[in-house]
């Protein structure tokens, strides 16, 4: 981004921490000298650094995150515990999204990104040290995890916002899910053979290893990533203020938010978990997520490339519905060919809904100067209405398959949970229709 010349000092923020203007002052300063119209919807090295390191974070866990849910699993064959394990690591994400969002605020957010990089780690040291005694340490573990997850997405977010523009937001967004994709063909499929050659103890071991390598030198080249300017004082109550205004974008947005995390919540865990119990074995497990990510990274190219903001809306639509679609076959048979065909159909049409929905929520974050500068705020009330969606969600999976885990209960516990895609596009469709010029 192109460097202002503002030496003041905003708050507790100390301008010296970086000499980068703020988010208006970058984009009114590329503009006049001309670098808007030469490099418009170009990506500068800060957003290519911001890049790898997500991909360095997303690669490590998906060489183990993957398996975290089928580690646990074979420890103890219990869909409940799995979902009070998913539970505690939103909840925790939640609250410390919400007290992390001072330090990225006021202090150093860079510190705050390393710090969900290294806190990785530190998770799945736990796991190495803990061995098949982890299920007994679950809640811990899934606090760890969820405060990792908050420190990296709380930081990542807020330079993220600070490094694009709506002119390549979408493109950005393209690239995180073409990068994410490559390293989810290779990494778990490396991880299942591993396991199966190796055996559990070994196997489970050698990959936890390689993850905590790779969120390390995460964490090396994160410091090749500039200092940023910390600008105002956090305000804690933002998000209650915000939706209590009667007339606000946010709260259809927010409730936007809340049904795209209701299915994150289950099918982040629940899907991988089914493949492993439809096959019993970790290399079909790595086989399904290589082959669904490969088509992953051609439908997230192809969404960076060619979705516009005035196809947003459109493009969202089709992505809700097709993620519905999709389920269907588990009403025929639950198996590894269903599971799939589910898989495949979702990494082709889920970017169509996902980097619309992304690209808008921020650009509506940087609409203006006054809400740019509470920035920090936004992404918080953004990333608690996603974990409150996520914690319903597996709240409800917890409750039903408590009470019955028969097939055709599990199938439709799927679909409904499934189709929240569509109630998420209900209620952001007004904001996909403004176009930013």
């Amino acid at each position: 981004m192109p460097k202002g010349q503002s030496r003041q000092r905003f708050g507790q923020g100390k301008a010296k921490d970086n000499p980068a203007g703020t988010y208006f002052e970058n984009r009114e300063s590329g503009a006049a000298n001309g670098q808007a119209a030469v490099h418009k919807g170009r990506l500068d090295a800060q957003a290519i650094l911001l890049l790898i390191v997500h991909t360095l974070f997303g690669g490590a866990n998906a060489l183990s995150g993957t398996f975290v849910g089928v580690y646990l699993w074979k420890a103890k064959n219990d869909y409940a515990l799995i979902g009070w394990f998913t539970l505690t690591t939103h909840l925790t994400m939640a609250i410390t999204f919400w007290l992390a969002g001072k330090w990225v605020k006021e202090h150093n957010k860079m510190n705050c990104l390393r710090a969900g990089v290294f806190v990785s780690a530190i998770f799945y040291m736990l796991v190495l040290w803990m061995g098949t005694s982890s299920i007994h340490y679950f809640v811990w573990l899934g606090m760890v995890q969820g405060i990792s997850a908050a420190f990296f997405w709380v930081a990542f977010n807020v330079v993220y916002f600070e490094v694009t523009d709506p002119d390549n937001r979408d493109r950005f967004n393209g690239w995180v899910g073409l990068l994410g994709s490559g390293a989810g063909i290779l990494a778990p499929w490396i991880s299942g053979l591993l396991i199966v050659n190796l055996g559990d103890g070994t196997g489970y071991r050698l990959i936890f290893s390689i993850s905590l390598g790779i969120f390390l030198l995460g964490v090396i080249i994160s410091f090749f990533l500039k200092k940023r300017k910390v600008e105002g004082i956090y305000e804690w109550l933002f998000p209650l203020r915000i939706l209590r205004q009667s007339e606000t974008p946010w709260k259809r947005v927010s409730l936007a938010l809340v049904f795209q995390g209701v299915r994150e919540g289950v099918f982040g865990f629940m899907i991988a978990l089914l493949v492993y119990i439809s096959t019993s074995s970790e290399a079909s497990l790595g086989n399904f997520v290589l082959m669904t990510s490969a088509v992953s990274l051609v439908s997230f190219w192809a969404a960076g490339r060619f979705i516009k903001p005035r196809f947003r809306k459109i493009s969202m639509f089709i992505g809700a519905l097709m993620a519905v679609v999709v389920i269907l076959p588990f009403f025929w048979k639950m198996g590894y060919a269903t599971l799939l065909i589910f898989g495949l159909g979702a990494s082709l049409f889920f970017p169509m809904y996902s980097v619309p929905m992304v690209s808008a929520v921020f650009d509506l974050i940087g609409s203006n100067e006054e809400s740019a500068k509470q920035r920090e705020e936004y992404i918080v009330l953004r990333e608690l209405s996603l974990n409150v969606g996520r914690m319903l969600g597996v709240v409800l999976f917890i409750c039903v398959i408590s009470w019955s885990k028969a097939p055709l209960v599990i199938n439709v516990l799927l679909l409904v949970i499934g189709s929240s895609t569509l109630f998420s596009w209900y209620f952001m469709k007004k904001q996909l229709s403004v176009i930013k010029p």
